[in-house]
């Protein structure tokens, strides 16, 4: 696949209205905004993936935030999700820089791509399993797209859940029974495919309990990058 074929696939994903309360929820956050947002236009569609077709290192996350993505257009954008994310990125040497306010502020990534298993923002983050399994064949699209993946790291369960969901739909390989549980720095390689690495999800949750630290972040995408074989690259 080249870039083309995910820069067509990106655009799709914004016209996609599959999911009626999704729509009504995303457009009404976009009409009604946050009081420090009311002067900004929201974005209020479905939000593609970011980052190059030559990704060996996915990041697989959850749904868009109803005043981040949401409002911005670009994945963990704008929040405080975001924020942590993207100064880990930066640390790791697999974003150009460390902060990401708006989709125009020329934040780059590096051989990594972010996306979600849901592409529109869901009422209290809580995507329905119908919207799920809707949502679904957008992944899966763009999981064939990337040609040179090595590795998925999913943030949190859902991403996880998601990823064995989509295994034998694009790459024909039925996932292990039972299924491998989720942990924090979990790792499961197969034969032949990406491996994926569980990390907890950058959620304020997480990060404002030290559930998750930016230590913790930090040894995930050290070790996404080893997996991917990016570290001999520099």
């Amino acid at each position: 696949m080249t870039a083309a074929d995910l820069a067509l696939l990106d655009e799709e994903v914004t016209h996609c209205r599959a999911c009626p309360r999704l729509v009504e929820w995303r457009e009404r956050v976009a009409r009604e905004k946050r009081a420090a947002f009311r002067d900004q236009t929201y974005w209020g569609r479905p939000v593609p993936g970011f980052g190059p077709a030559d990704a060996r290192i996915l990041i697989l996350g959850l749904a868009p935030a109803a005043h981040g993505a949401n409002r911005t257009g670009r994945m963990f954008t704008g929040d405080r999700s975001g924020e942590v994310l993207y100064a880990a990125l930066y640390r790791a040497g697999l974003a150009t820089r460390p902060v990401s306010v708006s989709a125009d502020d020329d934040l780059r990534l590096i051989g990594t791509r972010i996306t979600a298993p849901v592409k529109c923002a869901p009422p209290a983050n809580k995507p329905e399993p119908a919207e799920r399994d809707n949502c679904a064949h957008w992944l899966r699209r763009e999981l064939r797209d990337l040609a040179e993946l090595k590795v998925v790291v999913t943030l949190g369960a859902f991403a996880w859940a998601a990823w064995w969901m989509a295994l034998e739909p694009v790459y024909g390989v039925r996932p292990p029974t039972p299924r491998p549980r989720f942990g924090h720095g979990v790792v499961h390689q197969m034969p032949g495919l990406p491996a994926v690495l569980g990390s907890y999800h950058v959620s304020q949750q997480n990060t404002f309990t030290g559930r998750l630290t930016p230590a913790m972040l930090d040894d995930v995408f050290r070790q996404a990058r080893s997996l991917a074989g990016e570290e001999s690259r520099g």
